[in-house]
């Protein structure tokens, strides 16, 4: 019997609203809602043990990250109702950001199996970050960021350029292949929204997508960030991009790692991949 749950954080943006009219089209699914950090993966942990067959993430990245943790590489179906600041993995797959078009993707059973991430154990759907990303997510205040939204970002961005960057070594089969000021890892070819950093990305390929930054003053922190709004970092000759199946990142001090926008750890990181161990309900085209 096919049996669905659905996971929603009420205090994602705009979740309030949409959950009213999620009760009138889901009438008689499951739906449980979150009470704070962590209880999103606890839930789909449960849903799991209880036998439901898709278990889908209503919220924003960090919720969608937390389901996906809780299911791992359980036989399920993950299904996705964006909701909150950002869902760049819903983005990522073509998912509508309308409430009624997404739970008709949910309906419509259409699977797609891709690749799922990992970084020292704790997994993530489409991108990670250690440096510079990871200390602007780390320090971004969580009440602006709910009312500007992704500006918020920026403007953390402006106080933490001006610390002193870490070295990181990134190293692949033993042996170092980079070093840099910061890394971003993709697994799909969006990063914060419709910025397609990691161009070359397929989440079915079985392999993780690497850009290493080589440069860590205020000019070329800048550089870096108008290249990704303009899709331009492929031409810059201090920014290394490279494919592999496994990677590990070391660094010169304690830095913070962040995954599908939440900060989760920190340095030393290990990173591998699933090769299309994660089950996603989609748009069939």
């Amino acid at each position: 019997m096919n049996r669905t749950c659905i996971i929603i954080n009420p205090a994602a943006r705009g979740a309030k609203a949409r959950l009213a009219r999620l009760q009138k089209l889901a009438r008689g699914t499951v739906i449980k809602t979150t009470t704070c950090p962590g209880d999103a993966e606890a839930q789909a942990e449960r849903a799991v043990e209880q036998g439901y067959d898709t278990i889908v993430a209503a919220g924003g990245d960090g919720t969608v990250n937390e389901v996906v943790n809780g299911i791992g590489t359980a036989p399920v179906h993950l299904g996705i109702l964006p909701m909150g600041t950002v869902n760049v993995f819903a983005m990522e797959l073509g998912i509508p950001f309308g409430v009624e078009a997404a739970w008709k993707v949910v309906r419509g059973k259409h699977v797609r199996a891709i690749d799922l991430a990992s970084a020292n154990d704790h997994f993530f759907v489409q991108m990670a970050g250690i440096g510079f990303d990871a200390q602007v997510v780390k320090e971004n205040n969580h009440t602006v960021k709910k009312v500007i939204g992704p500006l918020s970002y920026l403007l953390t961005a402006t106080k933490v350029f001006v610390a002193k960057a870490p070295r990181l070594r990134v190293y692949t089969h033993g042996r170092m292949v980079a070093e840099g000021s910061f890394v971003l890892v993709g697994n799909g070819r969006y990063y914060g929204g419709p910025f397609a950093v990691f161009k070359e990305a397929d989440p079915t390929d079985g392999l993780l997508d690497v850009c290493v930054f080589r440069g860590s003053d205020p000019v070329s922190i800048f550089r870096y960030m108008r290249g990704t709004l303009f899709g331009s970092l492929s031409t810059f000759t201090d920014v290394e991009y490279f494919k592999a199946k496994n990677l590990t990142v070391e660094a010169n001090r304690e830095v913070p790692l962040e995954v599908d926008g939440e900060v989760v750890g920190h340095s030393p990181v290990k990173f591998s991949i699933k090769h299309r161990k994660l089950h996603v309900l989609t748009p069939a085209k």
